[in-house]
């Protein structure tokens, strides 16, 4: 009778775990969580038991995890596929998980088998050589936390329904491995009159980017990212990585480096990547990006109610490490001290809190960025001031703002650009 009884047990938990996997909702419905932020149930997504501990799982160890059905991470995609923006709004800690790191490509992602792959270095060298993936894989490696930021991050004509995602989400933070540049030059033997080279991708666009003398002992070729090979859209089998530069000069698909004693004013860096400035002229090789801050809650979607809010946000500059950001809880008539999340890193994302209790009135919340140079993140006015309004498609860093009304909505604060 015994057996039976457990028989019959397992019969039931059986039964039950295999209807709690496979029911699903019935129709789409959209709630909104405490914190605002929508959340949509697909008809696909399993109903989960009141009591877990009652049912037999019927999920065990899989071959590669997945998030949870109850967690939507995605990339906006804009521009007919060319670009994507990481869910800046989303996430926590300065880690991008790899498949939702931004991306920018100028013809696609290409598919390269990188048993063929092979990276060329020539040019002001004593030996030009030629390094399949296994040769760079066999000399000493090197791992670093740094963001990428495209050049052109900024939603100039943003209403007050957008996201952080869609404000700058084109800046992401990985941990990077792999040789650096130093190491291969002194194989291939520098010219120590070569004071530039040309890095160059393997897509069909063939993106090509000089890059200065000044950057060099930081230059990295990266065939890793967060623990795994670099993602396709990332630059697979290998990519460029020059921390704190504008993201294009970190090349993708990596096949060749020639060096020179002069920049090689390709297509990228004149007719796409300069930009005006007042008096007639143009700034052009500005590849070093400027301390910035954004702050990720509460943005838009949220709802917040009155009470104590912890604001939250990242901060970086490709100046260095960040020294401190900044807020203003009362649309920038005063500015505090928010406290920084270790580690802080050079050329990295550091994420900064700042806890204030709300009265319910409607305001304005801001941050801004200082870094270790003693650079300090300007308003909109300054920067168009300062360069000119044909600077701005470029190294466009405003400090931006955030309206809290007073039923809680947080919509994003437009400003003219003038």
């Amino acid at each position: 009778m015994k057996n039976k009884k457990n028989n019959s047990n397992k019969k039931n938990i059986s039964r039950r775990s295999v209807l709690a996997g496979m029911a699903g909702a019935a129709g789409t419905i959209i709630s909104r969580a405490s914190n605002g932020q929508e959340i949509q149930t697909s008809e696909n997504r399993p109903i989960a038991p009141d009591d877990p501990t009652k049912v037999t799982a019927n999920q065990w160890s899989t071959k590669v995890g997945k998030r949870s059905v109850y967690e939507k991470y995605e990339r906006d995609v804009r521009y007919t596929g060319t670009s994507s923006r990481s869910p800046l709004h989303r996430l926590t800690g300065t880690i991008t998980p790899s498949d939702l790191h931004f991306e920018r490509h100028h013809a696609g992602v290409p598919i390269i088998d990188p048993k063929k792959h092979k990276l060329i270095i020539h040019g002001m060298v004593e030996r030009p050589m030629v390094f399949s993936i296994d040769d760079l894989k066999r000399f000493p490696a090197v791992s670093r936390i740094c963001f990428i930021e495209c050049s052109g991050n900024l939603a100039r004509e943003a209403d007050e329904y957008t996201t952080p995602q869609n404000i700058c989400g084109m800046t992401s933070q990985s941990e990077w491995t792999g040789v650096m540049l130093s190491t291969l030059m002194k194989q291939v033997g520098v010219n120590p009159a070569s004071s530039w080279f040309l890095a160059e991708g393997a897509d069909a666009a063939v993106l090509t980017r000089s890059i200065p003398k000044d950057i060099w002992n930081e230059t990295m070729i990266a065939y890793a990212q967060n623990g795994e090979a670099v993602r396709p859209e990332n630059g697979y089998p290998i990519r460029l990585l020059n921390p704190g530069y504008e993201g294009n000069s970190s090349v993708k698909w990596l096949r060749r480096i020639e060096f020179s004693d002069r920049p090689f004013m390709t297509r990228e860096e004149t007719s796409k990547y300069t930009e005006t400035i007042k008096g007639g002229k143009a700034r052009q090789f500005s590849l070093t990006m400027d301390a910035r801050s954004i702050i990720t809650y509460p943005a838009y979607p949220n709802v917040v109610e009155k009470g104590w809010i912890e604001l939250q946000g990242i901060a970086w500059s490709g100046r260095g490490k960040i020294a401190k950001t900044e807020v203003s809880i009362d649309s920038g008539k005063t500015w505090k001290l928010a406290q920084l999340q270790s580690p802080v890193l050079p050329k990295a994302h550091t994420r900064f809190r700042y806890l204030f209790k709300w009265d319910g009135k409607e305001t304005t919340i801001l941050s801004r960025a200082i870094d270790e140079t003693g650079y300090t993140q300007p308003d909109r006015k300054t920067l168009i001031q300062a360069r000119g309004a044909g600077s701005i498609p470029y190294h466009s860093n405003p400090i931006t703002g955030w309206r809290l009304k007073s039923g809680g909505d947080v919509v994003y604060r437009v400003e003219d650009w003038g």
